[in-house]
């Protein structure tokens, strides 16, 4: 009797795309939404199909990046970050000046850190891989360090 071992680049992949396309539907119905987080869902258990611990039974593992994606494709938008600083609409000059000052105030109340990252994510337009990079952190700690940076920030210019 001999053994075959099942490895990822082994899978039946068209079953798998199938298996994304229910999950998908599931959470969000028959649309166009539940295809495209379908199609994304496979592009991801493709990219990361040596992490699976499961390879001889990948259809729970596929399933759940599946419904993961949909639920991600489900929820409604983020809301700009920076949203309660406000647009500047027929400001004048003065009134645009002050809340500069005030955004500066709140950005100097932050650790070195905090303000490098802000500064780099809204100043120089890096993306959290560069910013990481270049601040020598994770990209996962760049992201919620500069979220709870945002949400001090926010805090103090509507205090104020």
């Amino acid at each position: 009797m001999t053994i075959q071992f099942v490895t990822a680049h082994d899978w039946d992949w068209a079953t798998l795309r199938a298996k994304c396309l229910r999950e998908a539907e599931d959470v969000l119905g028959l649309s166009g939404t539940a295809e495209d987080a379908a199609q994304e869902a496979a592009v991801r258990a493709w990219r990361r199909r040596d992490s699976c611990q499961t390879p001889e039974r990948p259809s729970a593992w596929v399933a759940t990046i599946a419904r993961n994606e949909a639920l991600r494709l489900a929820r409604p938008p983020r809301a700009d970050p920076l949203e309660a600083v406000g647009e500047p609409a027929e400001d004048s000059h003065e009134d645009l000046v002050l809340r500069q000052a005030d955004i500066e105030r709140a950005i100097a109340g932050l650790s070195r850190l905090d303000r490098r990252l802000v500064r780099g994510r809204y100043w120089h337009d890096l993306d959290y891989r560069q910013l990481a990079r270049l601040l020598h952190i994770s990209e996962g700690t760049a992201r919620v360090r500069l979220h709870r940076a945002l949400a001090r920030m926010r805090k103090e210019l509507i205090e104020t």
